[in-house]
């Protein structure tokens, strides 16, 4: 019997600052790789995002992912992308999830097929990620599936959507986050933001919509390996805002893995003062066990 863990919608519904990370799924058919890095995180975090075919590379599904991380008392993220599956198959996974207890729904795009190591894979984007979060909500509220046909029984999902961190301009309107929240979505988890004062400026943006009290909002951040690394996230991978001033402190510093987690420590700390900020999204793919400390750094108790 699976032991009982706090919900991550019961610590965002308290107010408390939630800490999310992702684990990214292995390529493996045992779960001992999966098991073992729930490990390195459990007491650190609250809820754990496994990730749905990173890159456009076949990995274990987030489905089973998700289901090793509840066996080990964490409350798992389930990721789903629309690349890969048809509305039959994401409503059966759907189903299946919230049997298993898996209510946490991050619904994304996916990573363009190109990108990948299989090239011929035929992408499939049957609906997107809006229409995956009506889904859920009409799951949860009415107990039907997308053609109308009955639930013998409701759903509880407690979905998600992601988000860039960007510089808000005069004339920006949120409205994509506003029709994720108008399709349902409760938590927004956003890309890497390196940048303390730009979150503010773009919280700011978000509160004077009144979309921070219908979504909870947990900014995307890591601690970093190398200057090396730092470099890499800036110029390729899209959507992170990597300032030259953290590449310097990386590049200047004698420890940079303990630097790394200084940095991410900090701006948690940061993040905590940030009206409209309820979270932060640790992502360290290959510094997984810099996590802990970084939490611990950041003062924040488990």
């Amino acid at each position: 019997m699976t032991e009982e863990y706090l919900k991550l919608r019961d610590v965002l519904g308290s107010g408390e600052f939630a800490i999310t990370a992702e684990i990214p799924a292995p390529v493996s058919a045992s779960s001992t790789e999966m098991e073992e890095k729930i490990k390195i995180l459990k007491g650190s975090v609250h809820a754990i995002n496994v990730t749905d075919n990173p890159g456009a590379t076949a990995h274990m599904s987030s489905f089973a992912g998700s289901a090793i991380v509840r066996n080990q008392g964490i409350d798992p993220i389930l990721q789903i992308t629309c690349r890969d599956r048809n509305r039959l198959a994401i409503q059966s996974d759907l189903m299946g999830a919230s049997a298993l207890g898996i209510d946490n729904v991050l619904t994304l795009a996916g990573d363009p097929v190109k990108n990948g190591d299989q090239k011929d894979a035929k992408p499939v984007f049957d609906i997107n990620s809006k229409t995956m979060l009506s889904i859920m909500d009409v799951m949860n509220n009415d107990g039907v599936t997308m053609s109308g046909k009955e639930l013998q029984t409701k759903s509880s999902f407690f979905p998600g959507g992601a988000a860039i961190v960007h510089e808000p301009k005069d004339n920006w309107d949120p409205k994509a986050l506003s029709e994720k929240a108008s399709f349902g979505a409760k938590f927004i988890q956003t890309q890497f933001c390196y940048d303390a004062e730009l979150v503010k400026r773009y919280m700011q943006r978000i509160v004077d919509a009144g979309l921070s009290e219908k979504m909870y909002f947990i900014i995307g951040i890591g601690p970093l390996r190398s200057e090396k690394s730092a470099k890499w996230m800036k110029d390729k991978l899209f959507g992170t805002v990597m300032p030259e001033s953290v590449i310097k402190r990386m590049e200047e510093s004698n420890d940079q893995i303990q630097e790394g987690a200084d940095i991410c420590a900090e701006l948690i700390e940061s993040f905590k003062e940030i009206e409209g900020v309820h979270g932060a999204h640790l992502m360290a793919p290959r510094n997984l066990s810099a996590i802990p400390r970084t939490v611990e750094r950041s003062g924040i108790v488990i």
